[in-house]
C-alpha cells in the first residue's frame, strides 16, 4: 500500500508581508488560525489577500487582526454583505494570548502579520513579535545584503 500525497500543486502561501521584515526586527513567530467567514474563504482560495498593513490587537482578552484587506469575489451572494477591512478574530489558545500580551506590554514592541498561508484546509496568518528598527539599521540591513551579494559574485569569479 503506498500513501496518498497530501501536497496540492501551487503555493500554500497566500500573502506575504515583506515590509515588516524591512521595518521591524522580529524577535518572535507565532502561527495563529483565523475566523473567517465563508466568502473570505473563497476569496482566500483565489489569492485575493493583503496583509501589508496589518497588525495584532487585543481587546477584551482576545486577539484581533486590524487592516488586513479580503477582496471580494464578483460572483460573492447577493444576500451577503461583504466588508473587506473586517477585524477577524485570531485562534489562539490561552498560554500564547497571555505570552504575547505580556511582550507587548514593555516599551516599543508590537504584533505584526508576517504571512498568510494554507495549512492542509485550514487558513493560518504567522504574527510576530516586533521591535521598530531605526533608519541606520536599515541601512546596516542593505550593506550586510550587497556584501553577500559581492561576495558570492568574488568566490564565483575566483574558481575560474
Amino acid at each position: 500500500m503506498t500513501k496518498k500525497k497530501s501536497h496540492k500543486p501551487g503555493s500554500a502561501t497566500i500573502a506575504l508581508n515583506k515590509r515588516a521584515r524591512h521595518e521591524y526586527f522580529i524577535e518572535q513567530e507565532i502561527e495563529a488560525g483565523l475566523s473567517l467567514q465563508g466568502w473570505e474563504v473563497k476569496s482566500l482560495r483565489a489569492g485575493k489577500a493583503n496583509i501589508s498593513d496589518s497588525y495584532v490587537l487585543f481587546k477584551n482578552g482576545e486577539a484581533w487582526l486590524f487592516g488586513a484587506t479580503i477582496t471580494p469575489l464578483n460572483v460573492a451572494s447577493t444576500h451577503v454583505v461583504c466588508e473587506p477591512m473586517r477585524n477577524r478574530k485570531l485562534l489562539l489558545n490561552e498560554r500564547e494570548l497571555n505570552s504575547l500580551f505580556g511582550q507587548i506590554n514593555r516599551q516599543g514592541y508590537t504584533v505584526v502579520a508576517l504571512s498568510l498561508y494554507w495549512k492542509n484546509a485550514w487558513a493560518k496568518v504567522k504574527i510576530g513579535v516586533a521591535k521598530g528598527k531605526k533608519e541606520y539599521d536599515k541601512r546596516t540591513d542593505i550593506k550586510e545584503r550587497q556584501w553577500q551579494v559581492d561576495k558570492a559574485r568574488i568566490m564565483k569569479n575566483a574558481n575560474r
